[in-house]
């Protein structure tokens, strides 16, 4: 019996029992990811002290991400109110769970990046980033937890800000990155702000284990006629994801950068 009559039986028995034909194949779960450089949610062309929560939510809420990599959060610092940015931003999107990961005390609170899911998260940590101690440099640091999604899909997500000023630091702080990573037993998602363009050493050491969700990566800073790639998101390992879409959003007015959206396939 060939191929067209196995089918047309399968249809005729359908037909005749008066149940719907699924003959569509099974669609592979995937994962919405959102990567944004928040600038303590203060937007560049107000004061430093005018704060507009809402403005970052609306942009997380407009693209329905499940996990979100935040970086420059305001955790009871005085500048931005005394508030807990993290929690307040986790509350405003309806997400189920957060982390703040703190990379430094700032202006009497705690400053670093934060990660949002729609799922819980398990085994959180916050990892410190080396750096040259003679360049004084401001500590980094790599917050990740476990994630399972309703799927049932296992992995690590990852969220870092790495050295504004020197190479040398954010080629260690991502040596230490790698390792984490290749020490998991896990598939891993990091994303975040790398002061790094795509053809420096650090991102060309990042493309060695990590696959980025673009090649040719649209601009992210500044807002205004963006004209760098810094912000990134990418997965390890490169098999057991593949990009559906990755787009610079054009939100010019919450933050300094421009967010990062990408929509990943979850490979068996």
């Amino acid at each position: 019996m060939n191929l067209i009559t196995v089918i047309i039986a399968i249809l005729f028995s359908a037909i005749m029992s008066g149940k719907p034909v699924d003959t569509s194949s099974p669609e592979k779960p995937t994962l919405k990811v959102l990567c944004y450089n928040i600038h303590y949610a203060n937007p560049p062309s107000k004061d430093k002290n005018f704060i507009d929560m809402d403005a970052i939510a609306k942009v997380i809420n407009d693209h329905n991400p499940d996990v979100v990599a935040l970086q420059e959060v305001d955790v009871n610092i005085n500048r931005s109110g005394n508030i807990d940015q993290a929690k307040i931003l986790a509350e405003k999107t309806g997400m189920k769970a957060y982390y703040f990961g703190k990379a430094i005390d700032h202006d009497g609170g705690d400053y670093g990046v934060a990660i949002l899911s729609k799922f819980d998260l398990r085994n959180t940590q916050t990892l410190s980033l080396p750096a040259d101690p003679e360049t004084n440099s401001e500590p980094r640091v790599l917050a990740t937890a476990e994630i399972r999604t309703d799927d049932g899909f296992d992995f690590v997500f990852g969220v870092t800000h790495l050295e504004v000023r020197h190479e040398t630091n954010r080629l260690m702080q991502m040596e230490a990155i790698v390792s984490f990573a290749e020490k998991s037993s896990l598939p891993m998602i990091v994303a975040g702000d790398f002061n790094a363009k795509p053809d420096s050493r650090t991102i060309e050491m990042l493309d060695v284990t990590f696959k980025r969700t673009c090649e040719d990566c649209a601009p992210t800073i500044p807002v205004i006629n963006p004209n760098r790639a810094i912000d990134f998101i990418a997965f390890s390992p490169q098999e057991r994801f593949k990009v559906i879409q990755h787009m610079v959003i054009p939100e010019t007015y919450a933050s300094d950068h421009l967010p990062v959206f990408a929509e990943l396939e979850i490979q068996p």
